[in-house]
């Protein structure tokens, strides 16, 4: 009890030590001894009644999650109720009630198929939680009052339950294309990694031919903060060394005159030799021969050898379900002497993964667009449709990325409808001429890393149906025209014989 001290020796203490502390201390007061009385007499009637509840760690979607509510009391139960907290706590929702007097337990849930048991009176389990669980949860038990035996006396705890959920896709993109090839302007290449339905919020990285990218990091204003200021640059990061590619290097200058300027390629006989302090002969231009296929093999001028600089930002993109889409964007200046057949590979990581998530794509330049004419067998008046089928060199199952640019010109003249050229994997030519027949059709694939151009050849066969159309009516014509002539050659024969 407060205010209890020890007597002196000798002193005399009676049973409570209350009058002994009265008279020779003077700590505590007449009204103050009323007031612990009657506390003790009200402890006496309504009795103790505490109640607890364990915390929990993080879960992740899917497991099962039992929450148990611990209370001590010494009176009589009445009720025990779980409720959700939402909306902050302004909302409390019942779940599950369990009701002392009738030994009965039931939910308040309005699904039929309810997911929450009640195990054992004030323990409920929760199988295969979902994101919409995160949240408080309250345990609310209330006893019997002694002095009344009709009011009920609550006491209640609180547990935050945290669900979390692994991203379910990630997917790597390029920005801005499909996007032309550039031989003179260097470009600049984005990479977009967009990670769906993490909770919380998974961390991003890339990684080349399998090692760790570092990065410069810079911030980027959310969706709503766009347009607040500019990005602000955090702190640099040495980049990762990369030797240059000697072979790729030594072509790329070989296309160069000692001036800079691209050079004239030539061929030569076999039997030319080149003797020190002797002038060689001038050599014959190459004689252009148009295959079915040709490969664009210049380098850009462009080209620098020193190793690019890596940016990289991130943006968080909350869900309505408590889930976070994030999107990671890796930027740099594209070399397309080292970056073709380059790996990337986007990797998230998340408490709720054992091992990281990994999205990869090859980045390739166009190797010749496959084509597909149909009909086969076009004759005049047919429409004809060329279609971009593939692609004739590569890995199996290896697609070219990024998504090619395809372009469509008629080698030495305009389309059909006029046009110079005309995007997009399918050509269409409505109701052929005759006068196409022989004419040369140029596929320009390419993206940021290269062009390839493919030419096909339309070959236009005559059609016996049209032909057949057209001459009907001559012969007709040819044939009232004669009987005409001979019916006036009659009439006037007959006039000049009356004459």
């Amino acid at each position: 009890m407060a205010g209890i001290t020890q007597p002196n020796p000798g002193e005399h203490v009676n049973a409570n030590g209350v009058w002994d502390l009265l008279q020779n201390k003077g700590k505590m007061t007449v009204f103050s001894l009323c007031l612990l009385l009657c506390a003790d007499l009200l402890d006496l009637a309504v009795g103790y009644l505490t109640v607890t509840i364990e915390p929990l760690p993080p879960v992740v979607v899917g497991e099962t999650v039992t929450l148990k509510c611990n209370f001590k009391t010494d009176g009589r139960l009445r009720e025990i109720v779980w409720y959700r907290v939402t909306d902050g706590g302004t909302i409390k929702q019942k779940i599950f009630t369990y009701d002392a007097m009738f030994n009965t337990n039931y939910s308040h849930m309005e699904d039929y198929r309810r997911r929450e048991d009640l195990v054992y009176q004030s323990t409920v389990r929760l199988p295969e939680v979902r994101i919409s669980d995160n949240g408080p949860y309250e345990c609310h038990v209330g006893i019997y009052d002694r002095a009344t035996r009709e009011k009920v006396v609550l006491a209640s705890g609180n547990v935050f339950l945290t669900v979390m959920s692994p991203p379910n896709n990630i997917s790597v993109v390029a920005e801005n294309t499909p996007a032309p090839f550039s031989r003179y302007q260097a470009q600049n290449f984005t990479l977009v990694c967009t990670a769906k339905g993490g909770k919380p919020a998974p961390s991003v990285y890339f990684k080349r031919d399998g090692e760790l990218i570092e990065v410069i990091s810079y911030t980027q204003a959310s969706t709503s903060e766009q347009g607040g200021g500019a990005a602000g640059v955090r702190g640099a990061r040495p980049l990762i060394s990369r030797d240059l590619d000697d072979t790729k290097l030594q072509r790329s200058l070989s296309l160069l005159d000692p001036e800079g300027r691209s050079a004239r390629l030539y061929t030569e006989s076999p039997q030319r030799v080149h003797t020190q302090g002797q002038q060689a002969h001038e050599p014959s231009p190459a004689t252009e021969v148009i295959p079915e296929t040709v490969v664009s093999r210049e380098f850009p001028r462009w080209v620098h050898s020193t190793d690019p600089l890596y940016y990289f930002s991130h943006t968080h993109l909350p869900q309505s379900d408590g889930s976070v889409v994030v999107q990671a964007r890796l930027t740099w200046t594209l070399n397309p002497q080292l970056d073709n057949d380059a790996l990337f590979s986007c990797e998230v990581k998340h408490p709720a993964l054992s091992m990281p998530m990994q999205t990869e794509v090859t980045l390739a330049a166009p190797k010749g667009p496959k084509l597909l004419m149909s009909p086969t067998r076009a004759k005049v008046g047919d429409t004809v449709r060329i279609t971009v089928q593939g692609f004739q060199v590569g890995s199996p199952g290896n697609e070219v990325f990024p998504e090619p640019l395809f372009t469509w010109t008629r080698v030495g003249g305009r389309l059909l409808d006029g046009s110079t050229e005309r995007e997009g994997k399918e050509l269409i030519l409505e109701r052929v001429p005759a006068e196409l027949n022989g004419s040369m059709y140029r596929c320009t694939a390419q993206n940021p890393l290269g062009s390839t151009d493919t030419h096909t050849r339309l070959i236009v066969f005559e059609n016996p149906s049209m032909m057949k159309n057209t001459q009907n009516p001559n012969n007709g014509a040819s044939r009232v025209d004669l009987l005409g002539l001979t019916w006036m050659a009659l009439v006037l024969t007959v006039t000049v014989e009356l004459t």
